[in-house]
């Protein structure tokens, strides 16, 4: 049973161009770069500063208890002090529907928003933030219902209580379609005005800023906080951030033909009958629990962490099936990060550089570490990081093309550094901080090393990454664990920059809350 559809690549880039009326004439006329914001809250020349950083957390009450909302309370803490808070994706669950803003992330994040003593009265597509919220479309934030599974979900009651009731699913009558609600929530939605003078009256209000690149959007606290696109950079504090949507260039790399491509589709085939199995066991057996019986409803949450683990792991499956899979690949956003990474390596006023996105290259957790998407993305980053190197030279002295990576989808907190690879994204900082809300998951059995084989230099197989912090579930029946998290990142004054990294764990353990500070660590490059 597949409880969501993902869009394909080419529809996701399509409408999203619709949305911002990407490269519209009268907007390239006004020489207004749609990639780029000037974050503009009085602060951005400070050479010390700290933001705030998010991921996979639009989830509901968890049967009764909300992990997101004990984070929000946590984050609060920190509000005053940080500058803006960075969302690597999955916004909301289970599907990115309008539906479940309310629930999902105005409620948790009510403080957040103007009017947030009364989030009833807030729409999703007319939040404006106090904090800047700067988040990256997840693979959630894109993906759709199944028009027949929305109407069982909705009409046919024992399928309702089982996916909704039990499993705690936020299923109702559709999904994101194709991304809109996203965008409507937090992008720009210049396709909304009817007439050029509408529109030239919003681009003289909100797009004044002017940089090296040309004009662009003024992000205002308080006043205007839409994002121009569904990626996008700003500058604060010297240091410039890349925002990036992955889910427009994970596709996986296409199978190989003949007799290895076809043992290899067979062995794809036999996992997905034996995951498609243990999905229905666990319906059956969730269908046996009540919801109402605490030790019961923490082995209901246990089962819908299996059951959406099998769900991503089909969906991956199903990508790699595909006949005559054509791999479709969004060079258009890999070569703007290319060349805005060698622009800002001859800036001298920049001093580092932090990309954050979804689905990260390295990884650890246990559904993750090995997928192909997960590969795909790694290898698509690294043709980009590569090329930069080339053509920055010896501007790097030594340092990575990157300072630190941001990324999300890994229900998880984990700091991985890389080794030697090969190629550019040696020697680079990764964190995943996709554990702040939504359901967690563990570390890999096979250990805290990423090992990768390299054909081009004759099949050897070397370690490619380590990890040195792992945050996920852990413990067995009673003394099961369950440690949300965010960060909080210091940037250092100096250059290169130094990053101080601050987890703070919301623990639920024998259904208590437990609210911490893990040690921090420093990054320097």
């Amino acid at each position: 049973m597949k409880f969501v559809s993902d869009p394909p690549i080419s529809v996701k880039i399509r409408k999203m161009k619709e949305r911002v009326r990407w490269q519209d004439p009268f907007i390239v006329d006004r020489g207004i770069d749609q990639t780029r914001m000037v974050l503009d809250d009085g602060g951005s020349d400070s050479s010390e500063f700290s933001f705030l950083v998010v991921g996979d957390s639009g989830s509901g009450s968890h049967g009764g208890h909300n992990p997101q909302r004990q984070i929000a309370k946590q984050m609060l803490l920190h509000r005053d002090s940080s500058r803006f808070v960075l969302h690597t994706g999955d916004v909301i669950y289970l599907v990115g529907s309008s539906e479940y803003y309310k629930k999902n992330f105005i409620e948790p994040y009510r403080e957040f928003i103007l009017g947030g003593e009364h989030p009833d009265r807030i729409a999703y597509n007319q939040m404006t933030f106090n904090l800047p919220f700067l988040p990256v479309p997840g693979n959630h934030d894109y993906y759709d219902l199944p028009l027949i599974f929305g109407l069982i979900a909705q009409t046919t009651k024992p399928f309702q209580r089982l996916l909704r009731s039990v499993l705690d699913f936020d299923v109702g009558w559709h999904g994101s379609f194709q991304g809109n609600a996203y965008a409507q929530a937090f992008i720009d939605y210049l396709k909304t005005f009817n007439s050029q003078a509408e529109l030239a009256q919003h681009l003289d209000r909100h797009y004044g800023a002017l940089t090296e690149t040309g004009y662009c959007l003024r992000y205002q606290p308080g006043q205007f906080t839409r994002l121009p696109n569904r990626y996008y950079t700003f500058r604060y504090g010297g240091i410039d951030f890349f925002a990036l949507d992955s889910n427009t260039f994970n596709d996986p790399i296409p199978v190989p033909v003949g007799q290895e491509g076809a043992a290899y589709r067979r062995l794809l085939a036999e996992q997905q009958e034996e995951l498609e199995q243990q999905q229905q066991e666990i319906m059956a057996t969730a269908a046996t629990l009540n919801p109402n019986q605490p030790d019961e409803a923490e082995h209901l949450d246990d089962l819908r962490t299996k059951l959406q683990q099998i769900e991503e792991t089909l969906l991956d499956i199903d990508k790699q099936l595909q006949p005559n899979q054509t791999t479709v690949i969004d060079y258009e956003q890999l070569d703007w990060l290319r060349e805005r990474l060698i622009a800002s390596w001859n800036n001298k006023e920049v001093r580092g550089r932090v990309i954050y996105f979804h689905h990260p290259p390295y990884v650890t957790e246990a559904t993750k570490w090995n997928q192909a998407q997960t590969l795909a993305v790694r290898q698509r980053l690294r043709a980009v990081f590569d090329a930069v190197a080339n053509a920055v030279g010896d501007l790097t002295q030594g340092r990575g093309v990157v300072d630190l990576v941001l990324n999300g989808h890994a229900h998880c907190l984990e700091y991985l550094q890389t080794g030697n690879t090969g190629h550019a994204d040696s020697h680079i900082n990764w964190i995943v901080c996709g554990g702040s809300g939504y359901s967690l998951r563990r570390q890999r059995s096979e250990g805290s090393e990423l090992r990768e084989t390299f054909t081009e230099d004759g099949g050897i197989t070397r370690t490619v990454a380590s990890c040195k912090l792992f945050v996920g579930r852990n413990g067995q029946g009673g003394q099961k664990r369950r440690p949300y998290s965010f960060l909080r990142i210091d940037v250092l004054d100096g250059c290169p920059p130094k990053f101080r990294v601050r987890p703070f764990i919301a623990e639920r353990s024998q259904r208590k809350w437990i609210h911490s500070e893990i040690q921090p660590f420093v990054i320097s490059t």
